[in-house]
């Protein structure tokens, strides 16, 4: 069989089409001061800002995220328990222990501390010392652990992010350039940390926490304005600025927000909250396919039919600006033709929806039914056409183009 092509149509989404009405508007004219940005809207997946949101940059304490959601999963698994205690090496102490004088909840060398003030400590005080504690106790070292943090980010659809170490510190002699990560994955990571792990969640809101008689402050600047923040971190690094995660949840809806490369402590606080208002105040939710609704069909190569219907198994809502109306589009890709037999529910194309060039949101489809191997006959003709638009399709790719 020759080979396949991935095939796109496109569904205009709007008063006039057949398959869903709705309205869209572009984005309201926005633009952040960041340099990385990127923010989605949780219970549709709209992505409503997206600024150099796939550019590499230093995750700094951010990587301190990805070393929790290696321990919440472990919690999770049962691998640990929160009662669960690890030593205090020198190397834990000295690089991230009183001596340091950074980001730190002041362990003492030699002393064994529970996973579960550990954990405390970090979500609310970042503290490189927990981190390396952690680390060290949970595999044969801290490279090994950052090992983990990069395959367990893969698990959760961080791509790309690469994890060095469990703090983020700077690693000048590293010949890897050190932890990479982008806003985009920064929010998967915050999703994946609020959706799958709810019963440790609360701990990034938690306003301070007192451990071995030393009390101490959450380090995020969002937590005490009172605005519904409740997570997640911040994070600096030399050369590349101030950035920061966070998510924010009022008046019924949550948005997850990852901004990189701003200049001063209190230009990330000001701006964040500033995208985030923007965020909660210019958009409104709008469904744009029923649950069950057939969304498009699929050509079925060998089958007993010719097509087969694709649906979402989820309503699709988007968020859209509530002012200047314009229309949506839908794009659904798929690798051409499926073969038969099909499955019921088997997960066969993606659909895109977009307002004008920027993609709004991206989910799976799935076929409505069962497509049974057609007859000899139908195979047969099946073959031919296959073999005609394959070729027609190799001569326009190849064409020449005129001028």
């Amino acid at each position: 069989m020759l080979g396949r092509f991935f095939f796109a149509f496109f569904l205009l989404v709007g008063a006039e089409a057949s398959t869903a009405s709705a309205q869209q508007a572009q984005s309201p004219a926005f633009d952040t001061k960041a340099t990385q940005a990127f923010m989605v809207e949780a219970s549709t997946g709209t992505i409503l800002l997206a600024k150099n949101a796939d550019q590499p940059m230093s995750p700094a304490s951010l990587a301190k995220l990805m070393t929790l959601d290696v321990v919440f999963d472990a919690l999770k698994r049962g691998e640990i328990s929160p009662d669960t205690d690890y030593p205090v090496s020198e190397y834990a102490w000295r690089t991230g222990g009183a001596p340091s004088r950074a980001s730190t909840m002041f362990a003492a060398l030699k002393s064994r501390v529970r996973v579960g003030d550990l954990v405390q400590g970090i979500a609310v005080q970042q503290a490189n010392d927990a981190c390396i504690v952690i680390a060290e106790g949970m595999s044969i070292n801290e490279k090994e652990f950052a090992r983990r943090m990069t395959a367990r980010a893969r698990e959760i659809g961080m791509r790309r992010a690469v994890f060095t170490n469990s703090t983020g510190l700077p690693e000048p002699d590293d010949p890897t350039g050190g932890s990479k990560v982008s806003a985009r994955e920064l929010v998967t990571l915050a999703q994946d940390l609020q959706q799958n792990h709810t019963d440790f969640y609360p701990y990034f809101a938690q306003a301070d926490f007192t451990w071995n008689k030393i009390f101490q402050r959450n380090r995020n600047p969002l937590l005490p304005l009172n605005i519904g923040v409740d997570g997640l971190g911040i994070g600096f690094a030399e050369g590349e600025g101030y950035s920061i995660v966070t998510s924010i949840q009022r008046d019924g809806k949550r948005l997850f927000l990852a901004l990189g490369g701003l200049k001063t402590d209190k230009e990330r606080t000001e701006e964040t909250r500033r995208v985030l208002e923007w965020g909660l105040g210019n958009f409104k939710s709008q469904r744009i396919f029923a649950d069950g609704e057939v969304i498009g069909n699929a050509s079925v190569y060998g089958g007993a039919q010719s097509t087969v219907g694709l649906l979402a198994k989820v309503p699709v809502d988007v968020y859209i600006p509530a002012d200047n109306p314009d229309r949506l589009s839908a794009r659904i890709v798929y690798r051409w033709p499926l073969v038969a037999p099909v499955e019921a529910g088997y997960e066969a194309g993606t659909l895109r929806v977009f307002a004008g060039p920027r993609l709004l949101r991206e989910l799976p489809l799935y076929t409505k039914e069962p497509v049974a191997q057609g007859t000899l006959g139908r195979r047969a003709f099946d073959a031919l056409k296959e073999l005609t638009e394959t070729l027609l399709f190799s001569w326009l790719w190849d064409a020449p183009t005129p001028g």
